[in-house]
Protein backbone atom coordinates (compact mmCIF):
# COMPACT_ATOMS: atom_id res chain seq x y z
CA UNK A 1 0.00 0.00 0.00
CA UNK A 2 2.88 2.37 0.84
CA UNK A 3 4.51 1.65 -2.52
CA UNK A 4 1.27 2.39 -4.37
CA UNK A 5 0.84 5.64 -2.43
CA UNK A 6 4.43 6.65 -3.18
CA UNK A 7 3.97 6.03 -6.89
CA UNK A 8 0.71 7.98 -6.99
CA UNK A 9 2.23 10.90 -5.11
CA UNK A 10 5.28 10.87 -7.35
CA UNK A 11 3.07 10.96 -10.44
CA UNK A 12 0.79 13.70 -9.09
CA UNK A 13 3.66 15.92 -7.97
CA UNK A 14 5.34 15.76 -11.36
CA UNK A 15 2.88 18.09 -13.00
CA UNK A 16 1.03 17.93 -16.32
CA UNK A 17 3.99 16.59 -18.32
CA UNK A 18 3.76 13.27 -16.50
CA UNK A 19 0.69 12.39 -18.56
CA UNK A 20 2.21 12.67 -22.07
CA UNK A 21 5.24 10.72 -20.84
CA UNK A 22 2.89 8.00 -19.57
CA UNK A 23 1.11 7.94 -22.93
CA UNK A 24 4.43 7.60 -24.79
CA UNK A 25 5.46 4.78 -22.46
CA UNK A 26 2.14 2.96 -22.95
CA UNK A 27 2.35 3.18 -26.75
CA UNK A 28 5.97 2.04 -26.68
CA UNK A 29 5.15 -0.97 -24.50
CA UNK A 30 2.26 -1.93 -26.80
CA UNK A 31 4.52 -1.78 -29.87
CA UNK A 32 7.24 -3.73 -28.07
CA UNK A 33 4.85 -6.56 -27.15
CA UNK A 34 3.41 -6.74 -30.67
CA UNK A 35 6.87 -6.73 -32.29
CA UNK A 36 8.25 -9.32 -29.87
CA UNK A 37 5.41 -11.74 -30.57
CA UNK A 38 5.66 -11.16 -34.33
CA UNK A 39 9.44 -11.62 -34.48
CA UNK A 40 9.37 -14.68 -32.22
CA UNK A 41 6.77 -16.24 -34.53
CA UNK A 42 8.85 -15.34 -37.60
CA UNK A 43 11.91 -17.01 -36.12
CA UNK A 44 9.90 -20.14 -35.37
CA UNK A 45 8.19 -20.51 -38.77
CA UNK A 46 11.31 -19.60 -40.74
CA UNK A 47 13.36 -22.18 -38.87
CA UNK A 48 10.62 -24.76 -39.43
CA UNK A 49 10.41 -24.07 -43.17
CA UNK A 50 14.19 -23.99 -43.54
CA UNK A 51 14.50 -27.43 -41.95
CA UNK A 52 11.68 -28.72 -44.14
CA UNK A 53 12.71 -27.22 -47.49
CA UNK A 54 16.47 -27.68 -47.54
CA UNK A 55 16.39 -31.52 -47.52
CA UNK A 56 13.80 -31.42 -50.31
CA UNK A 57 15.94 -29.04 -52.35
CA UNK A 58 19.01 -31.19 -51.78
CA UNK A 59 17.08 -34.23 -52.99
CA UNK A 60 15.82 -32.21 -56.02
CA UNK A 61 12.18 -32.89 -55.14
CA UNK A 62 10.95 -29.80 -56.93
CA UNK A 63 7.26 -30.64 -56.85
CA UNK A 64 7.26 -31.13 -53.08
CA UNK A 65 9.20 -27.90 -52.59
CA UNK A 66 6.65 -26.00 -54.68
CA UNK A 67 3.78 -27.53 -52.73
CA UNK A 68 5.39 -26.75 -49.36
CA UNK A 69 6.07 -23.11 -50.26
CA UNK A 70 2.49 -22.71 -51.48
CA UNK A 71 1.08 -23.86 -48.14
CA UNK A 72 3.32 -21.63 -46.00
CA UNK A 73 3.18 -17.84 -45.73
CA UNK A 74 6.56 -17.38 -44.05
CA UNK A 75 9.27 -15.11 -45.43
CA UNK A 76 11.51 -18.14 -45.95
CA UNK A 77 8.94 -19.91 -48.13
CA UNK A 78 8.23 -16.75 -50.11
CA UNK A 79 11.88 -16.21 -50.98
CA UNK A 80 12.41 -19.87 -51.91
CA UNK A 81 9.25 -19.74 -54.02
CA UNK A 82 10.57 -16.67 -55.88
CA UNK A 83 13.77 -18.55 -56.61
CA UNK A 84 11.93 -21.63 -57.85
CA UNK A 85 9.67 -19.55 -60.09
CA UNK A 86 12.60 -17.76 -61.68
CA UNK A 87 14.52 -21.01 -62.06
CA UNK A 88 11.65 -22.37 -64.16
CA UNK A 89 12.31 -19.68 -66.78
CA UNK A 90 16.03 -19.11 -66.38
CA UNK A 91 18.87 -21.28 -65.06
CA UNK A 92 21.36 -18.44 -64.73
CA UNK A 93 22.53 -17.92 -61.16
CA UNK A 94 22.37 -14.13 -61.45
CA UNK A 95 18.72 -14.18 -62.57
CA UNK A 96 17.69 -16.47 -59.71
CA UNK A 97 19.68 -14.39 -57.23
CA UNK A 98 18.04 -11.16 -58.39
CA UNK A 99 14.59 -12.72 -58.01
CA UNK A 100 15.34 -13.93 -54.48
CA UNK A 101 16.88 -10.61 -53.47
CA UNK A 102 13.75 -8.87 -54.74
CA UNK A 103 11.65 -11.16 -52.57
CA UNK A 104 13.93 -10.44 -49.60
CA UNK A 105 13.52 -6.69 -50.11
CA UNK A 106 9.75 -7.13 -50.19
CA UNK A 107 9.59 -8.95 -46.84
CA UNK A 108 12.10 -6.72 -45.02
CA UNK A 109 9.65 -3.84 -44.37
CA UNK A 110 7.26 -6.26 -42.66
CA UNK A 111 10.04 -7.60 -40.44
CA UNK A 112 11.48 -4.19 -39.56
CA UNK A 113 8.15 -2.38 -39.22
CA UNK A 114 7.54 -0.21 -36.12
CA UNK A 115 10.70 -1.32 -34.29
CA UNK A 116 12.50 2.03 -34.91
CA UNK A 117 9.58 3.80 -33.22
CA UNK A 118 10.81 2.54 -29.84
CA UNK A 119 14.03 4.54 -30.05
CA UNK A 120 12.01 7.59 -31.13
CA UNK A 121 9.60 7.20 -28.22
CA UNK A 122 12.54 6.85 -25.81
CA UNK A 123 13.96 10.16 -27.03
CA UNK A 124 10.53 11.81 -26.84
CA UNK A 125 10.05 10.63 -23.24
CA UNK A 126 13.45 12.02 -22.26
CA UNK A 127 12.78 15.36 -23.93
CA UNK A 128 9.32 15.64 -22.40
CA UNK A 129 10.83 15.02 -18.99
CA UNK A 130 13.43 17.75 -19.51
CA UNK A 131 10.82 20.13 -20.86
CA UNK A 132 8.57 19.51 -17.85
CA UNK A 133 11.48 20.14 -15.52
CA UNK A 134 12.44 23.39 -17.22
CA UNK A 135 8.88 24.70 -17.17
CA UNK A 136 8.55 23.64 -13.54
CA UNK A 137 11.74 25.50 -12.66
CA UNK A 138 10.54 28.62 -14.44
CA UNK A 139 7.29 28.49 -12.50
CA UNK A 140 9.20 27.86 -9.27
CA UNK A 141 11.51 30.83 -9.68
CA UNK A 142 8.58 33.02 -10.64
CA UNK A 143 6.70 31.98 -7.50
CA UNK A 144 9.77 32.44 -5.30
CA UNK A 145 10.34 35.95 -6.59
CA UNK A 146 7.04 37.06 -5.06
CA UNK A 147 7.27 34.98 -1.87
CA UNK A 148 8.24 36.01 1.63
CA UNK A 149 12.05 36.11 2.06
CA UNK A 150 11.90 33.70 4.99
CA UNK A 151 10.12 31.08 2.91
CA UNK A 152 12.11 31.46 -0.30
CA UNK A 153 14.68 28.74 0.44
CA UNK A 154 12.19 26.05 1.47
CA UNK A 155 9.76 26.96 -1.31
CA UNK A 156 12.49 26.89 -3.93
CA UNK A 157 13.86 23.51 -2.83
CA UNK A 158 10.36 22.03 -2.75
CA UNK A 159 9.55 23.37 -6.22
CA UNK A 160 12.81 22.07 -7.70
CA UNK A 161 12.19 18.64 -6.17
CA UNK A 162 8.76 18.48 -7.77
CA UNK A 163 10.08 19.74 -11.13
CA UNK A 164 12.74 17.03 -11.23
CA UNK A 165 10.06 14.33 -11.07
CA UNK A 166 9.34 14.74 -14.78
CA UNK A 167 12.98 14.19 -15.71
CA UNK A 168 13.11 11.10 -13.52
CA UNK A 169 9.91 9.70 -15.03
CA UNK A 170 11.11 10.49 -18.55
CA UNK A 171 14.29 8.50 -17.93
CA UNK A 172 12.32 5.69 -16.31
CA UNK A 173 10.30 5.43 -19.53
CA UNK A 174 13.22 5.91 -21.94
CA UNK A 175 15.70 3.38 -20.54
CA UNK A 176 13.43 0.28 -20.84
CA UNK A 177 12.29 1.36 -24.31
CA UNK A 178 15.92 1.63 -25.47
CA UNK A 179 16.76 -1.79 -24.04
CA UNK A 180 13.73 -3.37 -25.71
CA UNK A 181 14.59 -1.63 -28.99
CA UNK A 182 18.09 -3.10 -28.87
CA UNK A 183 16.73 -6.59 -28.19
CA UNK A 184 14.20 -6.38 -31.03
CA UNK A 185 16.86 -5.07 -33.41
CA UNK A 186 18.98 -8.09 -32.55
CA UNK A 187 16.08 -10.44 -33.33
CA UNK A 188 15.39 -8.61 -36.60
CA UNK A 189 19.04 -8.90 -37.65
CA UNK A 190 18.99 -12.62 -36.86
CA UNK A 191 15.93 -13.13 -39.08
CA UNK A 192 17.48 -11.19 -41.98
CA UNK A 193 20.73 -13.12 -41.68
CA UNK A 194 18.86 -16.45 -41.73
CA UNK A 195 17.04 -15.40 -44.91
CA UNK A 196 20.31 -14.36 -46.56
CA UNK A 197 21.86 -17.70 -45.61
CA UNK A 198 18.87 -19.49 -47.14
CA UNK A 199 19.35 -17.54 -50.39
CA UNK A 200 23.03 -18.52 -50.60
CA UNK A 201 22.32 -22.17 -49.80
CA UNK A 202 19.55 -22.30 -52.41
CA UNK A 203 21.81 -20.80 -55.09
CA UNK A 204 24.64 -23.17 -54.26
CA UNK A 205 22.32 -26.18 -54.44
CA UNK A 206 20.88 -25.08 -57.78
CA UNK A 207 24.34 -24.41 -59.17
CA UNK A 208 25.54 -27.84 -58.12
CA UNK A 209 22.46 -29.41 -59.65
CA UNK A 210 23.00 -27.67 -63.01
CA UNK A 211 26.67 -28.67 -63.35
CA UNK A 212 27.19 -31.40 -65.94
CA UNK A 213 28.14 -34.72 -64.40
CA UNK A 214 31.18 -36.56 -65.87
CA UNK A 215 30.18 -39.40 -68.19
CA UNK A 216 30.77 -42.90 -66.90
CA UNK A 217 32.86 -45.16 -69.05
CA UNK A 218 31.37 -48.42 -70.20
CA UNK A 219 33.03 -51.71 -69.37
CA UNK A 220 34.57 -52.25 -72.88
CA UNK A 221 36.01 -48.72 -72.80
CA UNK A 222 37.35 -49.32 -69.34
CA UNK A 223 38.97 -52.57 -70.49
CA UNK A 224 40.63 -50.83 -73.48
CA UNK A 225 42.04 -48.22 -71.15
Amino acid sequence: MDFYTTVVNFFQQGGPFMYPIAVVLAIGVAIAIERYLFLANQIRVNRRDFQQLMPLLKAQRVREVTEATRKSSSAMSRIISDGMNRRASSRRRSDIEYAMEEGLLEVLPTIERRTPYLATFANIATLLGLLGTIIGLIAAFTAVANADPAEKASLLSQSISIAMNTTAFGLMAAIPLLLIHSMLQSKTSAIVESLEIAVVKFLNMMEGEDKPQPARRTKPEAAKA
